[in-house]
């Protein structure tokens, strides 16, 4: 497996007279196969809720989506399964998937009842993967349909930092509608994974499916991404680093002296791209270097850790007569993060009862969504403009496919 490492500026071109000059960088990452190349071996651990209000038609039908995913394990993948309520319960030990109808069996054994202590799970799941993470890609499915009420959210976001630290990946699904939707894409976002909603029972199977799916095809492990910048360049103050494919989300920067490197996780042959906010101080006329990238990372089909890309030079063009050259993808990678973040700061005004300023900023998440041609978004975010304008409150239904497709892009 190799690296593909390419990126794109908003505008190649700056003005050689001023002062600074402010541009977005898209660095699309993303894992290439050699012709001889293998999948790698997955270690999967899934993290399933049974408290009580799990009972009935969501178990079961649960448990048949995870049954769909062991029998798409192979000998050469790992599995280990946990059942949570107010206590976790190691229902399958991480083993190799050598019988998989007997480890589907497992699953008969989950009975509905108790709490909710999702940190409880979280740990007893993170435990079991790590026993098989050498040369694997490792990944926790976590669901959940409730509130944490018996354990402790501060914690749930320290172990999926644990997690991250491990080299794993942690994936989380809210089942219904009454999971807290903070706390999962907090989860989500610290373990590197993606945050999906379950509306209903009969949708479990095709989300695990998606989730299995997108497992499945990764290639390398543990990327970061390292951006060196030339003297006169500096990345914006406020949130300068996002990742806005494939889901959307902000990521911190650690800066030392004049690099900043990001935690990039799992490469998969479809890019995660990331969007960078900087500045650059005048330049004289002509060509100019101002970034350089690589990739750090982990190719578990060869057992091989640390490795890094070839450097990528990024380069403007500055001109005494300046000529905009505007590249549309990075324009639509700005209107994805535009979206995200006009919908976040909306759910924060509307929790301090600020509806108008809460409308508004929905209207312009619409617009954005609009712009960038996502249409499932736009219509989404616009029924929540017609439901506040006409005084009603969001449903937790609104509020999750909000939150959602704030997150991603959807065509």
């Amino acid at each position: 497996m190799n690296v593909g490492l390419e990126w794109a500026l908003s505008d190649s071109h700056i003005p050689s007279g001023q002062a600074s000059s402010q541009r977005q960088l898209a660095v699309s990452v993303s894992a290439l196969p050699a012709a001889d190349s293998h999948r790698a071996p997955l270690n999967l651990c899934l993290v399933l809720d049974r408290s009580g209000s799990m009972g009935g038609s969501p178990l079961q039908t649960v448990k048949q989506a995870a049954r769909q995913v062991i029998d798409r394990l192979s000998p050469r993948d790992r599995i280990s399964i946990i059942s949570f309520d107010h206590r976790a319960e190691v229902l399958v030990e991480n083993q190799p998937v050598q019988d998989p109808a007997a480890i589907g069996q497992q699953l008969d054994k989950l009975r509905a009842g108790g709490g909710t202590a999702i940190d409880v799970g979280l740990k007893a799941g993170i435990t079991e993967v790590a026993k098989g993470k050498q040369d694997a890609v490792s990944q926790i499915f976590l669901l959940t349909d409730g509130e944490n009420e018996h354990g402790d959210n501060d914690r749930c976001l320290r172990l999926a930092q644990v997690a991250t630290e491990y080299g794993l990946t942690l994936s989380s699904l809210g089942f219904g509608d009454h999971w807290n939707q903070d706390v999962l894409e907090q989860i989500a976002d610290a373990g590197g994974g993606s945050l999906s909603y379950i509306q209903q029972p009969e949708a479990a199977i095709a989300t695990f499916s998606q989730l299995f799916t997108r497992a499945q095809s990764v290639g390398l492990t543990n990327a970061y991404l390292t951006l060196s910048l030339l003297p006169g360049v500096r990345l914006a103050e406020l949130k300068p680093v996002a990742q806005v494919l494939p889901e959307t989300v902000e990521l911190a920067a650690i800066l030392e002296a004049n690099q900043a490197t990001v935690r990039l996780g799992d490469l998969m042959a479809k890019p995660r791209v990331v969007l960078v906010n900087f500045y650059i101080d005048q330049q004289p006329p002509g060509q100019q270097m101002i970034l350089q990238l690589q990739v750090q990372y982990d190719d578990p089909t060869q057992g091989a850790t640390g490795l890094q890309s070839d450097l990528a030079f990024v380069q403007v063009l500055a001109q005494e007569y300046y000529q905009p050259t505007v590249n549309p993808e990075v324009q639509a990678h700005i209107f994805a993060l535009a979206k995200y973040r006009q919908t976040q700061i909306a759910e924060f005004r509307l929790q301090a009862g600020d509806r108008q300023g809460a409308l508004t900023l929905l209207q312009s998440a619409a617009q954005t969504a609009l712009q960038m041609g996502d249409q499932n978004a736009a219509t989404v975010l616009q029924e929540n403009v017609t439901r506040l304008q006409a005084g009603d409150e969001l449903s937790a239904r609104d509020r999750k496919k909000t939150r959602i497709v704030s997150k991603t892009q959807l065509q």
